[in-house]
């Protein structure tokens, strides 16, 4: 009976996670679903008497592929917008060409397990327990998908180059060349640290300078958006005036990069 409920739970709760990690727009919010979903595997595998199985899942995919999944997040960027320009040539042909096969697998795995005859977890683990069974299928039976899973992986990693690269309109600057217009510019010193010489420390608030004014530039321009968008704004005027056109001015660079 529990092993029923856990069951029926779970699969609510990891089929809800799938479609959200599917149609959200912003890859962070899919990346958490994704781990809820195979936290929920490992759990079913659990439940199943399978603590080897639950413990791969675990260390493995919620673990090691997901720290690649962040990789990925960190080379193209939370705040990334979707682009309509195709880099490479025919891809949507192709993409479209892999998601037809991709359901017709989906189907397949699905019309096999409904209507082929059960075999049992006796009989699935006769050969040695469940661990030698596993690892018979995988280097025998199933060896070639499991060297395929593997590029599948690679194949992401390069992908997520692949879609962070931006090609370089003028030449890179160098180390001199970063120093000389650091010190030519208005600020040559390092922007002040958020939160000096204030009442707290905190990393949203604007620091301020030894003569009491405001330091505008202390606040990072994308918390300082964040802030005036959620509302959440310090009391002191000056504080609050000072995120706003902090907000604003990553608003026109934003708008400049886009024109």
């Amino acid at each position: 009976m529990g092993e029923t409920i856990t069951f029926w739970v779970l699969a609510v709760v990891s089929v809800g996670a799938a479609l959200g990690m599917v149609f959200n727009r912003k890859a962070v919010y899919s990346a958490l679903m994704l781990g809820t979903v195979m936290l929920c595997l490992a759990v079913l595998y659990a439940v199943q008497d399978a603590p080897f199985l639950a413990a791969v899942q675990i260390i493995v995919y919620t673990g090691a592929i997901m720290m690649l999944f962040l990789f990925v997040l960190m080379l193209v960027g939370v705040d990334s917008s979707d682009s309509f320009v195709e880099t490479l040539k025919g891809q949507r042909f192709w993409a479209i060409i892999a998601g037809l096969g991709f359901l017709v697998l989906i189907t397949l795995a699905v019309g096999n397990a409904m209507f082929a005859p059960e075999t049992g977890l006796a009989a699935a683990t006769q050969q040695g327990g469940y661990i030698r069974s596993i690892a018979l299928l995988l280097f025998t039976k199933y060896v070639f998908a499991f060297e395929i899973t593997s590029a599948l992986l690679i194949t992401a990693a390069l992908g997520a180059m692949v879609l962070a690269h931006r090609e370089r309109l003028t030449e890179k600057l160098t180390q001199k060349d970063l120093s000389r217009a650091r010190f030519l510019g208005d600020q040559p010193s390092p922007l002040p640290g958020p939160g000096t010489y204030a009442r707290n420390n905190a990393i949203d608030m604007p620091a301020l300078l030894p003569d009491g004014s405001v330091a505008e530039t202390s606040v990072n321009r994308y918390i300082a958006r964040y802030d005036v968008e959620r509302g959440h704004l310090p009391e002191d005027p000056r504080l609050a005036e000072a995120i706003k056109h902090r907000a604003e001015d990553d608003a026109e660079q934003s708008n400049e990069v886009t024109k």
